[in-house]
């Protein structure tokens, strides 16, 4: 990957990373993890900040090849990116925050949905973008299941 835009790119690392730091802390995040009823298979509560680092970081870089890329429709792709980090940012603040975990599923759902879109939108535009965006639809799939479970079993 070359580079164009240093400070673009770091920028475009930043944004995601402070949305989720900042709803992390609006919800309570991890703290808040530890006095509910989950399943088996949920994660220990250590390995949610390395997991989103890492998918805020690919989003950031995904969101810039996006940005600098030139295409016509850029503009709207990044619209939809901003669009899906917005349910991102207030997931964490139904779900952990209000407890409101049905709510918080269906939120869920619906930010699947339109990551979905934003891969496809990225894919026309640059398939790389598309692809660094795989591993956080994979996560939230995986995060619809445990909101779930944890909606069942509360």
């Amino acid at each position: 990957m070359k580079i164009k835009d240093k400070s673009a790119l770091i920028i475009a690392i930043l944004i995601p990373l402070t949305v989720g730091s900042f709803s992390t802390v609006l919800s309570g995040g991890v703290s808040a993890y530890s006095v509910i009823n989950k399943p088996a298979s949920s994660p220990p509560a250590a390995l949610f900040p390395i997991v989103w680092t890492i998918l805020y970081i690919l989003m950031g870089i995904s969101s810039y090849l996006i940005y600098v890329s030139g295409d016509a429709n850029s503009k709207k792709a990044l619209g939809i990116y901003a669009l899906q980090l917005i349910f991102n940012f207030f997931w964490s603040i139904i779900f952990f925050g209000l407890s409101k975990y049905l709510f918080a599923f269906l939120w869920l759902i619906a930010l699947i949905m339109l990551i979905v879109l934003m891969i496809y939108m990225f894919y026309q535009i640059n398939p790389i973008a598309a692809y660094l965006q795989i591993p956080y639809l994979v996560w939230c799939i995986f995060a619809a299941y445990l909101n779930f479970m944890v909606f069942k079993m509360n």
